[in-house]
């Protein structure tokens, strides 16, 4: 019989009850000491329990010689990848952070249009200061890394009347055109607004750098969605500092950000705390996705959302 180890009690209910599948299903939280109940070498599925699971958590999947897949709660997957040991596939959490991510986004671009940010900011003062703002309708805002996340924003996107620039590594045809990333040199002047929700990896480290953002026209919004690590740090806050461009970060780096980073302080910028997937609808949609990959498991198929194989 299938053994999964998952890391919440909340969790082990939602796939117990009623049983997804014949399948022996045990409490485990990765990173700390495996349960005497828990037999290491029966442990086939490790489900992660939190977004940021320290290394040493990872290691332990070392001791387990039956171990064939992971299960990770995140979207992303590369704070993960390289702590796996051999012969495992690696599945992510797709599908389950579309909506509180796309929900964020659309919060951000929001906020920073029609200055909500300053709004919140003039009641500490009592300060009465109308004015017009930019607004979000026919504005041209590009989803950088069309993926199911970026399709949700989309989909949240058309009722205010946005026109959407679906970018992705390469063209394709999905529910609208998408451009391949090879035409951003045409495509940054014409936007007003980007949405990054790549993943980070050698291609997209630094990818918003001094010459994507210098493309970008005067005003442009840059909110970012995806890590950190891809926005050049030091040529946004230059860019923000000059008062030529705008930015909405719900990811940083560093991050955490220390309190002394100058983003706290820069001008025309809102920083949110790795927020996206931060919302009541993520549990249960976790649940539903590790109870599906436990009832193909067991039925002897393929887990979806496999990212990588070591």
């Amino acid at each position: 019989m299938l053994t999964v180890a998952v890391g919440h009690a909340d969790l082990l209910a939602q796939i117990t009850a009623p049983p997804a599948a014949p399948a022996h299903v045990v409490l485990w939280h990765l990173g700390e000491p495996i349960p005497a109940e828990v037999d290491p070498d029966q442990v086939e599925v490790v489900v992660v329990p939190h977004y940021f699971t320290e290394p040493a958590g990872y290691r332990a999947l070392h001791a387990l010689p039956r171990l064939r897949v992971v299960q990770l709660p995140s979207a992303g997957y590369e704070h993960a990848l390289a702590l796996m040991p051999p012969g495992i596939a690696l599945c992510n959490g797709r599908g389950v952070h579309d909506a509180g991510t796309a929900e964020l986004a659309v919060g951000l671009l929001l906020a920073m249009q029609r200055g909500i940010v300053d709004a919140a900011g003039a009641m500490a003062t009592g300060t009465w200061a109308p004015r017009a703002r930019r607004s979000l309708a026919d504005r041209r805002v590009m989803i950088l890394g069309y993926g199911s996340i970026g399709a949700a924003l989309a989909r949240r996107l058309e009722p205010f009347e946005v026109e959407v620039v679906a970018v992705a590594t390469h063209a394709r045809q999905a529910d609208r055109p998408v451009h391949g990333v090879d035409e951003l040199g045409q495509l940054l002047p014409t936007v007003d607004a980007v949405v990054l929700l790549v993943p980070l990896s050698q291609s997209t480290l630094g990818l918003v750098d001094e010459a994507f953002l210098a493309a970008l026209p005067d005003g442009a919004l840059v909110v970012n969605m995806a890590r950190g690590g891809v926005v050049d740090t030091g040529a946004l806050l230059a860019e923000l500092g000059s008062g030529r461009l705008r930015a909405a970060l719900d990811v940083t780096d560093p991050e955490p950000l220390p309190p002394d980073h100058p983003l706290w302080s820069a001008p025309n910028v809102l920083v949110t705390p790795h927020l996206g997937g931060m919302t009541d609808a993520t549990g249960p949609r976790f649940a539903s996705l590790v109870r599906h990959q436990v009832e193909r498991l067991a039925a002897g198929e393929e887990p979806v959302n496999i990212v990588a194989r070591t």
